[in-house]
């Protein structure tokens, strides 16, 4: 009797903890088969996306296919591109052949094609491949390839419906690689244009502030002309988008100095730069305009002594810096309204603003203060960890 007791209170416990376990798998797990499956198909197309963003070549289409098959259910997928096959992911790559001849057309005209059974055949009577549809993939409104699914069966409606859906999504993944090569071409482009806006304004001064030395003080000449030289040789890297904080104020002293080659003790200097944000990677030249900008727009114009100070702060997930001069300021109005190709223009403010915005977004523009005989602050706020973004 007591034992019947027993059992029948376990019971009663395991009705009463059953819909709270339950509850507590189905937090943890999906609650539908249905919620599977879609988290599934959107984890393989997750895997297969990366390796597109770099464009369609042999080793991308390679290295997504695995994943595409998978995402299809289909024995064997290829890729081809102009050229003819990318890659084939599965058995029976003895189709090859003809099935890249089948996708001859849909590369040119752009539209779909079934491969039926009379038209793909081999000899052995096992082979999982007895079909295929052939649908186009399109890049900025041009075929770059074609992406060919296989089945064992007549190929049907939901086939081609299925594969056109996963090639249109191929194609967006392809556009986006060009996409993000446009933009690292923009890049580059702006890096060139803020190089060949700043360098004529700069060089002529500098080798005419050396030049008056070689006679006077020929050893200050030579110190000159070597801070000049590693002054170039930075400015004018092929290397890599973005460098550190250290070395873009490293190559500041550096104008700095030859700079007050030519205004003496008339420029006057100050940094203020936190060790912490010493290695955080800004875009390469996005201090030098405005630091030039400062002396030139900025102290060029004032009678006396002229003071720049550069600060770079710790804030926590950011770095803030600023360049700000006591020089004869400017109208605001004027600086909404500046024509950079003028002689006299701010030179680079605009293109180091775009190139924030470009790799940062929109909320890290340049903030200009400025009043007329008020001098002039420029800031910026610059993340220290942010996606696609290392110093090289």
């Amino acid at each position: 009797m007591q034992t019947a007791v027993v059992v029948l209170s376990l019971l009663l416990v395991a009705a009463l903890l059953a819909p709270i376990v339950g509850r507590r798998r189905q937090r943890r797990g999906f609650s539908t088969a249905e919620e599977r499956v879609a988290f599934q198909a959107l984890h393989t197309a997750s895997q297969a996306a990366p390796p597109l963003r770099v464009g369609l070549t042999a080793s991308s289409a390679a290295r997504s296919a695995r994943h595409l098959r998978l995402l299809l259910g289909a024995p064997a997928i290829a890729m081809t591109g102009p050229d003819g096959l990318l890659a084939w992911e599965g058995p029976a790559e003895h189709h090859a052949d003809a099935l890249v001849q089948a996708a001859a057309e849909p590369l040119k005209t752009g539209r779909p094609a079934v491969i039926g059974y009379d038209d793909l055949t081999c000899g052995d009577p096992d082979c999982p491949v007895q079909a295929a549809v052939v649908v186009p993939l399109a890049v900025e409104q041009r075929v770059a390839g074609t992406l060919i699914v296989t089945t064992g069966s007549e190929p049907g409606t939901g086939l081609l419906r299925a594969a056109t859906e996963t090639a249109r999504w191929v194609s967006t993944q392809l556009e986006l690689a060009e996409l993000d090569r446009s933009r690292a071409a923009l890049a580059q482009a702006e890096v060139r244009a803020l190089r060949a806006q700043i360098s004529p304004h700069f060089v002529y001064n500098a080798l005419t502030a050396i030049a008056s030395f070689v006679r006077t003080d020929p050893v200050r000449a030579r110190e000159l002309l070597l801070e000049f030289a590693e002054f170039t040789r930075y400015s004018f890297r092929s290397q890599g988008d973005f460098t550190t904080l250290a070395e873009e104020l490293h190559n500041i002293e550096r104008y700095l100095i030859l700079e007050r080659a030519r205004f003496g003790d008339r420029l006057q200097a100050r940094l203020q730069v936190a060790p912490e944000v010493l290695p955080v990677a800004v875009p390469f030249l996005a201090l030098q305009p405005l630091v030039e900008n400062a002396v030139r727009h900025g102290l060029a114009g004032k009678t006396g002594v002229g003071t720049i100070e550069i600060v770079a702060i710790d804030a926590g997930a950011e770095c803030h810096i600023s360049v700000e001069d006591d020089g004869v300021g400017m109208d605001p109005d004027l600086l909404l309204n500046f024509d950079p190709d003028e002689d006299g223009g701010h030179l680079g403010l605009g293109n180091v603003d775009d190139r924030l915005r470009a790799v940062f977004g929109d909320d890290y523009g340049l903030v200009v203060e400025t009043a007329l005989g008020a001098g002039t602050k420029v800031s910026m706020r610059i993340p220290k960890f942010a996606a696609g973004v290392r110093a090289s």
